[in-house]
């Protein structure tokens, strides 16, 4: 039997924009009740207004802003179903060219950023012996990617992250996956060397955001004895 969404208690970090909204739009359609976390508080308070979400504003390099949130949503809801921790961003290019003053915000936010949202969910969902999680990883975390070694590193450490604590988490009925796709169309496109881009959404090596948020619904809609722990996302003609 599939594990119905409806009235399931969802928080979406990166909420506001790319694969994390699309996901809640998608989320929200099977009658979850989806907070938005982001710190773009105008964008995220539209979309929400528009999707019928709810929004937090969070700093995910403010550490404690991460905690009030999951906080607040217990205080409204009395639980936490499902986290999607999706925030992340992007950079590319040689390393001998780059810039670290660059790298180091990636780092954070990749790293850093979510593994500590992944922590501040763990205490509500070890409760309430239930829960979910979702780390928006790449395919990067899984194949080297030449044009990318900063990015592909920080996502090679999000899956080592993921297999762990979901072993760890197991015992407490609480289920960790990653979704790793492999090129989107979202604001992260804005750090890709146009001449690449070009080249990719011509090939049709591209894939759009509603793609990996159907995915995330797939991994979610399982029936509770069964845990999706990687799914592998690609465009069609990622490898021709």
């Amino acid at each position: 039997m599939l594990e119905s969404l409806n009235n399931k208690i969802v928080a979406i970090t990166g909420g506001a924009s790319g694969i994390g909204l699309a996901t809640a739009r998608v989320l929200i359609a099977q009658s979850a009740t989806v907070y938005l976390l982001d710190r773009d508080e105008a964008t995220m308070s539209a979309v929400a207004a528009e999707i019928g979400a709810r929004g937090i504003v969070v700093d995910l390099f403010d550490y404690p802003s991460i905690d009030r949130a999951v906080e607040q949503i217990v205080a409204e809801q009395g639980r936490l179903d499902i986290l999607h921790a999706n925030a992340g961003s992007y950079v590319g290019g040689n390393v001998w060219e780059g810039d670290p003053d660059r790298w180091d915000p990636m780092l954070h936010l990749n790293i850093n950023a979510a593994f500590r949202t992944v922590r501040a969910v763990l205490p509500q969902m070890m409760k309430q012996g239930s829960g979910d999680i979702v780390v928006t990883s790449s395919i990067a975390g899984v194949v080297p990617v030449m044009v990318e070694p900063v990015y592909t590193a920080s996502k090679h450490a999000v899956q080592a992250f993921v297999h762990t604590v979901r072993r760890q988490m197991a015992p407490h009925g609480i289920r960790v996956g990653a979704v790793l796709p492999g090129p989107v169309v979202t604001p992260l496109l804005k750090d890709w060397d146009p001449k690449r881009l070009e080249a990719e959404i011509a090939a049709g090596g591209m894939m759009e955001p509603n793609d990996v948020a159907e995915a995330v619904a797939f991994m979610l809609s399982r029936r509770r004895g069964t845990v999706v722990r990687d799914l592998v996302l690609l465009p069609h003609a990622f490898d021709m």
